[in-house]
């Protein structure tokens, strides 16, 4: 009997899925650094809720989140919050559009500024219609800076794996600890 308990439990562990999101290394190798094209790096890469963002910076740079506004003009007075101590780790909790700029003064001017765009977690399969034909995608509207419309999802990065539905791992769960009270 406890060998049949304890091979369920392997197998539960090996089946749990990952609930976990990406860790995405700001700049990579660069950092979060003068000299670095921060629409660039994101420009590749699919953000997702449950992902975070690691920043990793010397003593001269700091993280600001800051709304639309305050991106465009490069200005951190009225920050939503402030990051300092060189490694940094936010957690992207909600979809929509981020904004993070170095306050220290002219490094944002200098590049030194990154806007996200972070969409809902990846689900164990894509949803399709009743034809077998993936749904068609809307464009979102046009910000009020006046850029033209983009699509709201973006295909999955090869770096990039979303987190898998928390509710799979629960009913999976729920679904062992049924089967290991009948065993016992």
């Amino acid at each position: 009997m406890a060998k049949a308990i304890a091979a369920s439990f392997l197998v539960l562990l090996l089946a749990f899925p990952t609930v976990f999101g990406t860790d995405h290394d700001v700049g990579e190798s660069a950092g979060w650094a003068l000299g670095t094209n921060y629409a660039t790096w994101a420009s590749g890469k699919t953000f997702r809720v449950g992902d975070n963002l690691v920043f990793k910076y010397d003593s001269t740079h700091e993280v600001d989140e800051v709304d639309e506004s305050s991106y465009n003009s490069c200005s951190s007075s009225n920050s939503i919050k402030n990051y300092k101590g060189g490694n940094t780790k936010i957690e992207l909790s909600s979809t929509g559009k981020r904004y993070f700029l170095c306050p220290t003064a002219g490094h944002c001017a200098g590049g030194m500024k990154l806007e996200i765009n972070v969409v809902a977690a990846a689900s164990g399969t894509p949803p399709t219609t009743p034809s077998g034909t993936p749904p068609s995608k809307s464009p979102s509207p046009p910000s009020e800076s006046g850029s033209p419309a983009t699509n709201s999802t973006s295909p999955p990065s090869p770096k990039s794996s979303g987190a898998v539905s928390v509710s799979s791992g629960i009913a999976l769960l729920v679904g062992s600890a049924i089967v290991f009270a009948f065993m016992a």
